[in-house]
């Protein structure tokens, strides 16, 4: 049997998801509030590595006591979300629970698929609230220039070799990855957002997205040229990356569905 948390968390003050030791980290301050709460010795594994200052709405985590046995779980997993955030910081926040009956299960290689959104604000006056959260760009953007990013990031969707979205310096050798849908929308609020969900993704993939996103909306390149920038895995025919403030690992996709605890 394995615990699984479904968290969100700020990441603006975080070192990113993994542990170092010295900086502080999503998978470093879990780790030591579940050891708190169930007292011993707990190892937490996540669904994915997000980078320094990237967000999260649905992550996923198991948490399992470093001596593995039955029985060592003695909160209600309705109850946990409640127990959990009393010890926890207020940029984290655990959302449910669920136990599951399956050795082979692991948050991160059993996924099928993940769902980034990255929110941009073109408000021409920065707001102190969007600090570290939302990427500020600064200019306005017509209805017609999120239009054409809308039809750019449409021809991301399929499966390709997305070498030219993928930070230089990363050593993935493979780069194939099957992009299930992507688009932008400006929601009630005035905030745009481009939406991406796909098998998996590469180091920076949807902050290079988004940075070639706004050079549609610039006019530096036309919807169509995107086929061209895929097809060339030339980084430096996309566009910028794009700070992590605006990034969140919204959903995480499994091959069954969890129905998440929280009474």
């Amino acid at each position: 049997m394995k615990l699984l948390l479904k968290i969100a968390f700020d990441g603006a003050a975080f070192h990113g998801f993994q542990a170092q030791p010295s900086h502080r980290t999503v998978q470093g301050t879990l780790t030591e509030a579940a050891s708190s709460l169930f007292g011993e010795k707990m190892n937490i594994t996540g669904c994915s590595r997000t980078d320094a200052g990237v967000h999260a709405e649905g992550f996923v985590v198991t948490a399992e006591p470093a001596d593995a046995r039955d029985g060592w779980l003695k909160i209600p997993v309705s109850k946990i979300h409640r127990a959990a955030n009393n010890v926890l910081p207020r940029d984290i926040s655990v959302l449910g629970a669920f136990m599951i009956d399956d050795d082979d299960f692991h948050p991160r290689y059993s996924v099928v698929g993940k769902e980034y959104v990255y929110r941009i604000s073109d408000s021409i006056v920065p707001s102190p609230f969007n600090a570290g959260r939302i990427y500020e760009y600064g200019k306005e953007l017509t209805d017609r220039a999120t239009a054409t990013m809308n039809d750019a990031a449409a021809r991301f969707a399929g499966e390709h070799d997305f070498t030219s979205f993928m930070a230089t310096g990363s050593k993935i050798t493979d780069c194939r990855r099957n992009v299930f849908s992507a688009g932008v929308a400006r929601r009630d609020d005035g905030v745009i957002e481009f939406s991406v969900c796909a098998n998996g993704f590469l180091y920076n993939m949807v902050r290079i997205m988004a940075g070639t996103l706004i050079d549609a909306a610039e006019g530096r390149i036309l919807p169509d040229d995107v086929d061209g920038i895929i097809d060339s895995r030339d980084r430096s025919r996309a566009g910028a990356t794009l700070p992590p403030d605006g990034l969140y690992l919204k959903r995480v996709v499994y091959p069954f569905n969890i129905e998440w605890q929280a009474d």
